[in-house]
């Protein structure tokens, strides 16, 4: 059956959330019994080889970046380690849904940090949306309340780290392979991962133990290449909408594996921040089409948030 550029690119994103999420589950599961920074650790090897692999084939080796791309790329790196371990260690102990729900902030965090660094300009109606999906977000952690988690506090910190990973991207040169990049930023990751385990200690690890870290591993891989590959196939405003769908993997996996389902608020707080994010990307999209149609993405970097 002959799939559609747009439709390929929908499976796509919808696959990449899947995996990720499902990458999220393991890491929380297993990290009820490994120390979180060894397995940080063991994952890091395995996407290290996928990543690697990747680099390799695509010739990324080849490119030697500049000075100043290089302390970018260093940047990135640095976020990406600081949103890794505020992500995963808010996940220890949240639900994976709450955490995921205040994930969904992100596109909005980005399009508002976007303004106020390089001068992107955005009118009433999207800064309205801003707005908005940050009550949002103060719905689901709800300060000052019997059902406030303190440690959403670190989902929030985490956000904000993607949001700087992020930026540092943008004025890295086009000619910078994706793959050198996510690659620099797995180092980082996986060198920290090391660290800390040398710090936290090392325990046995057990056969089930290890097969969960390995479906971890080989998730994030999964969820990398669909991810890069949905941002090449379709239109970048219908495509990415689907980001969304990993809130509703995130509610169905915390129910099944964890028994975890988000209270009334939560899910309130979630409808509010997705609402006003794809309002955001529709408005996006909108402004755009009269002056030129929106081109893929050619070398879109890393997807998502600190997994």
């Amino acid at each position: 059956m002959h799939l559609s550029e747009n439709l390929r690119g929908i499976l796509l994103m919808c696959t990449s959330m899947a995996a990720f999420t499902i990458n999220d589950t393991f890491m929380k599961s297993v990290t009820q019994s490994l120390p979180l920074y060894q397995t940080i650790a063991m994952r890091g090897v395995i996407a290290l080889v996928g990543l690697g692999l990747l680099a390799a084939l695509t010739g990324a080796f080849r490119f030697r970046p500049s000075g100043r791309d290089g302390l970018l790329i260093l940047l990135r790196s640095l976020a990406d380690v600081a949103a890794t371990i505020l992500f995963l260690e808010a996940l220890l102990r949240m639900p994976l849904a709450n955490l995921s729900a205040i994930l969904q902030a992100l596109p909005l965090l980005i399009t508002l940090a976007a303004a106020l660094v390089f001068g992107d300009k955005i009118g009433w109606r999207r800064m309205t949306a801003i707005l908005v999906g940050l009550v949002g977000v103060l719905l689901i952690i709800r300060p000052g309340t019997e059902g406030f988690d303190r440690w959403s506090l670190l989902g929030i910190a985490s956000v904000l780290c993607v949001v700087v990973r992020d930026l540092a991207v943008r004025p890295i040169q086009g000619a910078v392979p994706s793959g050198l990049v996510a690659l620099g930023a797995a180092v980082a990751v996986t060198a920290m991962g090391w660290i800390g385990a040398g710090i936290q200690g090392w325990k046995p690890v057990s056969p089930a133990e290890a097969a969960e870290v390995l479906a971890a591993g080989l998730f994030v891989i999964v969820g990398y290449l669909s991810s890069v590959s949905a941002m090449r196939h379709g239109d970048i405003g219908l495509v990415a909408p689907f980001r969304y769908t990993s809130l509703i993997w995130a509610i169905v996996l915390g129910l099944l594996v964890f028994g975890d389902l988000p209270d009334v608020w939560t899910l309130v707080g979630a409808a509010i921040v997705v609402g006003a994010g794809l309002f955001t990307l529709w408005r996006e999209q909108r402004l755009r089409r009269p002056s030129r149609p929106v081109p893929a993405s050619p070398d879109p970097v890393t997807p998502d948030p600190a997994r």
